[in-house]
């Protein structure tokens, strides 16, 4: 059986640490316990890696080593990530100013990754970003590419 390939948006490396969201955290280390098993392999882009680097310390060392501690395969940028993720927001998916949600979602998708899992509700794991995001990369010519919680990807164990 093929094991899905994962692209966790910055979010999740933060709620690795949240506890002051403690169901978010849980369901959080839950699916770094599965991908610790070998259930997905992991993969995340240089935009989360900026991303983490604004955080203070010790957290942005905490989460930072999260990548190397589940071996989480960096993605470089690249002009066609940054094309189909300025498509997403001349389309009115995600908000220009929000263009690194875009870029994670176009990442992910031109690496030919199963899905995104990312606690991004705002922009991210939202129906319409889910379905004018297949809608583009259908027209664009790449497969759909889910996009999901934590909480929708883990097993549940009752």
């Amino acid at each position: 059986m093929r094991i899905p390939k994962i692209y966790l948006e910055t979010t999740i490396f933060n709620f690795y640490f949240a506890d002051d969201a403690p169901d978010k955290k849980q369901d959080t280390l839950k699916l770094f316990d599965e991908i610790e098993t070998g259930k997905y392999k992991p993969y995340t882009s240089d935009y989360v890696f900026v991303e983490l680097r604004r955080a203070t310390e010790p957290k942005q060392s905490q989460m930072l080593a999260l990548i190397e501690r589940y071996g989480v395969t960096l993605l470089e940028p690249s002009f066609e990530a940054d094309r189909l993720a300025q498509i997403y927001v001349d389309e009115g998916i995600i908000p220009r100013r929000h263009f690194v949600d875009a870029a994670h979602i176009a990442t992910a998708t031109i690496h030919d990754l199963d899905f995104v899992v990312s606690y991004n509700f705002q922009h991210i794991v939202k129906r319409k970003t889910v379905m004018m995001t297949e809608s583009v990369n259908l027209r664009e010519g790449y497969k759909r590419i889910g996009i999901f919680s934590p909480t929708e990807v883990i097993e549940n164990e009752e």
